[in-house]
């Protein structure tokens, strides 16, 4: 190629969060479009984004010059003190890498600025310059440059001083006065000055463009990206913005335009680009590991890992057979091949320091779980041979990727694991890792339209008319109404456009959940850390990045159902029984009797309403089954398979057929259906003759959908299929067939390790249920909607929920036989060291008054804001039953009782103290008690305001808050509710709307209220009303809510819409005497409503009757004396709501 003279290198990315716009992949593009020889990057203190920049580059033929603009602290990097005039307390600096030296000195020097330089920026100092100035070239910056700075203070001494001490630190063939021409006049002056320093010092000149954005045209996008980082608008004069519009990327041409008269400041570009040589292993040919520790015995990682897995499969299996001897050498050989025993090693020491502190680990969870070496390694507890698990889609021999086996650990101790990685390999050597969060369509979206003040009805509007995992381009392609939005108001053409240019962008740094590098010695080797705001550390660089420099990334995943399993044993066996989860028999029959009944609220995996839905449906009579249930109900699957047709071949409803017989053998457990990826594996080695690491490399790319190679794998797939004796046309089909299916369908392995997790939580639902679900809400205090739906369940389940009480209440909730005594930690502003005073206070013998329990708990740690949330949510209803009274008198009582103790010794006084006494309020109505409990649980405990209406929500309702999520879009909707939170706003055209919060039995849902609607209903928008909404299910911000087309008063339903009473019976043993008690208690409430009677046969049969001579009244004593003889859930009122 014919390179052009020039090349940028003062660049900022988007990993300049929130002041760079260039996305890498477009700043590449632009480079390679202008013909530049190389390009460097200089993101703002951090080189978050130098691995992404540096592969990308390299593959499109383009130099790579890592940089950064570091920020130079006035003084020490230590001082923390602000610099008169000096912008953000430091200097800026632009240094490159020239080589692997250079590269490693910036990564020190970035770290530096993080961990300990921060002071608003991330500094580093004249002295660690020094010290780490190898291979590294420095620019002198832009007007924020220390030398640029003193020309503008016309303070030329100090310039001097400062090209100087840059020239002594970096010598004069590594340092460089940076020249820019943005229009500004502070340019031109610098430049004259810079000039003659530069013939001062004999020191080169280098042209720069600052660039920030790619195109002229995206310098309102980035004024707009500026006051998103601020929280400011474009209509603030004083908002953060640039003084010129010419930061982007100018073409060589415009650039030899500015510098026609400086031709050497374009030449040096060219010279500086030529010492530029950086060399990186990207992506890595080996794997940085550390070291494990080996016994003496054994000379290297691998002879130890076969020590150590011919031992475990002696243990794991009672007979060794050539298949699982086969199967392990196989895998032995591909690890030693790759590498990896050193990485088995440290995976299994982890493991086994978990198992020894008694935290609990998880069968396995990923692709892992296909891994024979792991299984006998006791990394994973599922058998990959009896549920014919590949271990290629884990470890493929003929793809170099790092393995990944993530664990699951108990979530409360897995800061145990991190710390014992450290103490194990050193705190220099293990950090978190960073992730980035992007700005995505919707968010974008808010983001530009706050920044232009748009109003925010308007904005909301275009934002929910992009579906969820669209980008923006794909929703004006596919959704008419946001397209001609647009074009009809230049306001929201603007919005979108500029929406466009920073969906993508990074916007913040955050740490990853789960992921902690090990590296073999020093991080800083490796990678540069950074430190959040909070103090965390973690690298620079993401898991991605990581990946391709061949550090060792490890997930380290907390699952909170793992200490709900842990702790539930650990109450069983504390009760004098014995159980050992680990050999379970996985065909209990009660167990699979609750899932069949999908009574699997608190079950792992299986507590959403479409997932009791498929269980009910499936009856699932095996772990097979309960693999394929944990496979099939999920976004991916359901992109390519009807789950009612997969349940109807399960039943034989719908007759199993296959493209070719052939797949027979592979498609068999799934009814002719491809649910698993490791069939679409399975398909091309047993079809096509593929091997299993091919096989992989093909299931790859159908699910990335990369047509080279897909187009390259046909052609190898219908050969291969000849030698089967499949036709061409019939090979290509079966081909189609997998294509979807290899992105849509789901990870066998994983789904087995799941569903163990979710077979033992059943199992404990159906045979230890107080214990149980006792251990879920001690695992769920901090969340008030679960600890409400898992009580409901409770309840459901015929357990009795003991109210909280200081007499008998522990931190966590506690079980006995067949009740659950509420735990104290649930109640707001109760902290767990002082319910543990009280429960120790209390082992001395019961509190029996007021004063009583204030005179003995430490008032160090129980505080009164803790009492009030005590008395709200009747803990102390054992001592006296008046709340009101002992909310009013806690002031009085608790300032005696401190009085009393800060006097010890002079007893005249208080010998004869006794408790404050007020005349006796007036007890809370049932209401207020009910609203006191909300204030101090985030729900009802004791009764509900919604009770009296049970029957109305029984007979009208079709959805609650927990359905709401698997409630389609396109049927009417039936909720009901109190309102708990109002907030009104104006929609577009300054007509009042309001968004509400509506509370039901089983938690919380938003409502939205549009003008038309609220104007007509103004007197049912109130706090605590109680209402009937119909309305339709709507999607907001990854939120479903609902939008409201009529409201009823919840008081007025049975009046206004009963029309009949609808009897249940079974015929089954029905006598004619029962039937006519039924009449006569019907004849004892006549009034206008039909009575349906509705005859229940043994095979489900149905026969409705209304009765010609009878109607009746619908009342509450009527429902409640027919319920008395014919049983709760055979009576309901009906009726319809229009």
């Amino acid at each position: 190629m014919n390179y052009a003279d020039f090349a940028h290198l003062h660049v900022h990315t988007d990993y300049s969060l929130l002041d760079g716009a260039c996305k890498i992949d477009e700043l590449l593009q632009e480079a390679r479009n202008h013909r530049l020889p190389a390009l460097a990057i200089t993101d703002h203190g951090n080189l978050f984004g130098a691995i992404e920049f540096y592969k990308k580059a390299k593959k499109l033929g383009i130099k790579p010059i890592i940089g950064c603009e570091v920020y130079v602290a006035p003084r020490s990097r230590e001082d923390r003190k602000s610099e008169g005039g000096v912008p953000e307390s430091s200097f800026h600096l632009t240094l490159l890498c020239k080589d692997l030296q250079g590269y490693k000195n910036l990564m020190q020097l970035s770290t530096i600025g993080y961990l300990e330089g921060f002071y608003y920026r991330p500094r580093v100092d004249k002295e660690v310059l020094r010290k780490y100035k190898d291979g590294l070239i420095a620019l002198s910056g832009c007007l924020k440059g220390e030398i640029p700075f003193h020309i503008l203070s016309r303070e030329e001494e100090k310039a001097v001083a400062a090209v100087s001490e840059y020239i002594d630190i970096f010598g004069k063939e590594n340092f460089y006065l940076e020249l820019m021409n943005l229009g500004l006049d502070e340019n031109l002056y610098c430049q004259d000055k810079l000039m003659r320093l530069s013939e001062k010092f004999d020191v080169g000149v280098v042209a720069t463009n600052d660039c920030h954005y790619i195109g002229e045209e995206d310098a309102k996008a980035h004024d707009v990206l500026l006051c998103i980082q601020t929280g400011k608008d474009l209509e603030d004069v004083n908002r953060l913005r640039f003084s010129t519009q010419e930061v982007y990327f100018k073409s060589p041409a415009q650039m030899e335009e500015l510098f026609r008269e400086i031709p050497q400041a374009l030449t040096n570009t060219l010279r500086i680009s030529e010492k530029c040589n950086l060399m990186l292993d990207i992506p890595a040919l080996h794997v940085h590991l550390p070291r494990p520790i080996l016994p003496a015995q054994f000379d290297n990682p691998h002879t130890y890992l076969v020590h150590l897995v011919k031992e475990g499969i002696k243990q794991r299996y009672d007979t060794v057979t050539p298949e699982v001897s086969e199967r392990a050498e196989y895998e032995l050989d591909v690890i030693a091949k790759m590498g990896y025993a050193g990485y088995f090693l440290i995976v299994k020491d982890i493991v086994d320091f978990a198992k020894t502190r008694d935290i609990p680990v998880g069968p396995g969870r990923g692709s892992a779980v296909g891994s024979l070496v792991l299984y006998a390694l006791g990394i994973t507890q599922i058998d990959p041979l009896q549920y014919g698990l590949l271990f290629e889609r884990f470890l493929n021999p003929e793809r170099r990727t790092m393995p990944d086996i993530d664990i699951d650990f108990a979530d409360e101790r897995r800061d145990e694991i991190i710390r014992y990685c450290i103490d194990r390999y050193g705190d220099k050597a293990v950090t978190h890792i960073i992730t980035f969060g992007t700005m995505a369509a919707r968010a974008a979206v808010r983001d530009v339209g706050r920044v232009l003040r748009i109003k925010y009805g308007e904005v909301d509007r275009i934002a929910k008319l992009i579906p969820f995992g669209y980008n923006i381009a794909r929703a004006l392609d596919e959704v008419p109404e946001l397209k001609r939005m647009i074009e009809t108001d230049e306001r929201y053409s603007e919005l979108i456009s500029i929406a466009k240019k920073l969906e993508g962008l990074a916007r913040h740094a955050s740490t990853h959940a789960a992921g902690i590098v090990i590296a073999p010695g020093q991080l800083t080797e490796f990678t540069p850390l950074y430190r959040s705001s909070h103090g965390e550390t973690s690298t620079q660089y993401s898991m991605k990045a990581l990946e391709d420099i061949g550090l060792l990334k490890m997930d380290l995943l907390g699952l909170r159902t793992l200490t709900v399993i842990h702790n539930t044993e650990k109450m069983i066996n504390q009760n004098g029984h014995k159980l050992d989860l680990d050999g379970l028999p996985l065909n209990d029959r009660a167990t699979f009797t609750l899932l069949k009944k999908g009574e699997t609220v608190g079950v792992f995996q299986l507590e959403s309403p479409g997932m009791r839905d498929i269980l009910r449906k499936l009856q699932p009579e095996c772990f097979e089954d309960l693999i394929a249930v944990l496979s099939l109900y999920r976004p991916g699957p359901l992109g390519g398979i009807d789950k009612d047709e997969f349940i109807h071949r399960r039943h034989g409803r719908m007759a199993v057929e296959y493209l070719h017989p052939s797949l027979k053998p592979i498609l068999k457990e799934t009814h002719g259906v491809i649910l698993y990826q490791e069939q679409v594996m399975e398909i091309a080695r047993e079809l096509a003759g593929f091997s299993l690491g091919e096989a992989d490399i093909l299931r790859r790319a159908m699910g990335k959908k990369e047509a080279s190679v897909m187009d390259e794998k046909r052609r190898s797939f219908v050969e291969g299929t000849r030698h089967k004796g499949i036709g061409e046309d019939a090979a290509n089909r079966i081909f189609d067939l997998m294509v979807p299916f290899a992105g849509y369908g789901f990870n066998k392995s994983h789904s087995t390790g799941y569903a163990l997790i979710s077979y033992k939580t059943a199992y404990l639902k159906t045979h230890y249920p107080a214990i149980f679900m006792a251990a879920n809400l001690t695992s769920e205090m901090n969340n008030s909607t679960r600890i409400m739906n898992l009580i409901s369940e409770a309840k459901r389940m015929g357990l009795r929920i003991q109210p909280p009480c200081v007499n008998r209440s522990f931190w966590q909730f506690k079980p006995n036989s067949k009740q659950i005594t509420f735990g104290l930690g649930a109640v707001k502003n109760v902290g767990q060291a002082a319910v543990e005073a009280i429960v120790e206070e209390r082992q001395k013998g019961e509190f029996d008054s007021f004063f009583d329990f204030l005179t003995r708990i430490n008032q160090r740690v129980v505080n009164k804001r803790m009492l009030e949330s005590l008395i709200k949510v009747g803990a102390l209803d054992s001592i006296s039953k008046n709340r009101s009274k002992l909310l009013m008198s806690l002031q009085d009582n608790f300032d005696l009782v401190s009085k009393r103790r800060l006097s010890k010794g002079q007893t005249s006084l208080f010998e004869a103290a006794t408790e404050a006494t007020e005349s006796e309020p007036q007890q809370w109505s049932r209401g207020e008690a009910l609203a006191k409990e909300r204030e101090a649980l985030g729900f009802y405990l004791s009764g509900h305001p919604l009770e009296k209406y049970r029957d109305e929500f029984i007979s009208f309702t079709n959805c609650d808050s927990s359905q709401l999520e698997w409630f389609r879009d396109d049927k009417d909707l039936l909720v009901g509710g109190i309102i708990s939170r109002i907030r009104t706003t104006m929609d577009k055209k300054g007509r009042k709307m309001a968004f509400l919060v509506l509370e039901d039995f089983e938690g919380e849902m938003d409502v939205t209220i549009f003008a038309d609607l609220y104007r007509k209903n103004q007197e049912l928008i109130r706090k605590d009303r109680m209402l009937l909404l119909r309305g339709r299910r709507t999607a907001r911000n990854d939120r479903f809510s609902v939008r409201a087309e009529k409201l009823i008063p919840l008081e007025e339903v049975r009046d206004r819409y009963v029309d009949r009473l609808e009897i249940s019976l079974r015929i089954v043993g029905l006598e004619e005497s029962f039937l006519q008690k039924i009449k006569e208690i019907l004849l004892a409430h006549a009034g206008d409503c039909r009575v349906l009677i509705t005859l229940l046969g043994e095979k489900r049969e149905k026969l409705t009757i209304q009765s010609k001579s009878i109607r009746v009244s619908v009342n509450d004593r009527l429902l409640k004396a027919l319920r008395k003889l014919v049983g709760n859930g055979a009576v309901k009122m009906g009726g319809a709501i229009q």
